[in-house]
């Protein structure tokens, strides 16, 4: 089960959808402490730029698509992993060595170039977003 005082890695992200490159990150944080929150962003609705909604997916959907994604590979909300509604998070800063470390993870190229902004496009295409 998850533990909540247990050594944890934090994914902080919008999920705008869940994909295979999030699926690989996910994979890779798991094998750090054995458990990870996912955090999501709050931001069903908010618009980028060009006024293209870049956030079309609610609360109920990101979930669904983060907990259909991960059982797909054997993953179980509550056990090796919770997920966490946040607000809309754009800074995380910190004074001093305050006991975690940021960290980057590289993929190769298949996995990096996987882009969400490019699969709403295609469920745009398809009908399958308003």
């Amino acid at each position: 089960m998850f533990d909540w005082k247990k050594p944890t890695v934090q994914m902080l992200g919008r999920w705008q959808p869940w994909h295979e490159g999030h699926q690989e990150l996910f994979k890779r944080c798991l094998k750090k402490t054995g458990q990870v929150i996912i955090q999501v962003r709050d931001v069903q609705g908010a618009s980028g730029g060009d006024g293209q909604d870049d956030n079309p997916f609610d609360w109920d959907t990101v979930c669904e698509n983060i907990k259909n994604g991960l059982s797909k590979d054997g993953f179980t909300k509550g056990v090796e992993y919770e997920i966490m509604l946040v607000p809309n998070i754009v800074n995380i800063t910190y004074g001093r060595g305050v006991g975690y470390v940021f960290e980057e993870e590289v993929f190769e190229e298949s996995i990096t170039n996987i882009s969400a902004t490019k699969i709403r496009e295609k469920l745009r295409q398809d009908g399958e977003l308003d």
